[in-house]
């Protein structure tokens, strides 16, 4: 029952986190490196780069809400 109420808590809190940041990671991704590539090669590699950098962003995001909500219920 516990690890139930703490795999609810924490999709909630990771749901809440991703409308957060999500979006600003993103954007910052597509402005840093965008700018820094021409528009032939963005199109063939940006896609590519964003879904890694997100990715990874994303699980680092994860694994600490995980801790943090793991912390509070134990």
């Amino acid at each position: 029952m516990l690890k139930s109420v703490k795999n609810q808590v924490r999709d909630q809190v990771l749901d809440q986190v991703w409308d957060q940041v999500g979006d600003q990671v993103e954007d910052q991704v597509w402005d840093q490196i965008g700018s820094q590539v021409n528009n032939q090669v963005w199109r063939q590699v940006g896609s590519q780069v964003l879904v890694q950098v997100r990715d990874q962003v994303w699980d680092q995001v994860r694994v600490q809400v995980w801790d943090q909500v793991n912390a509070e219920i134990s």
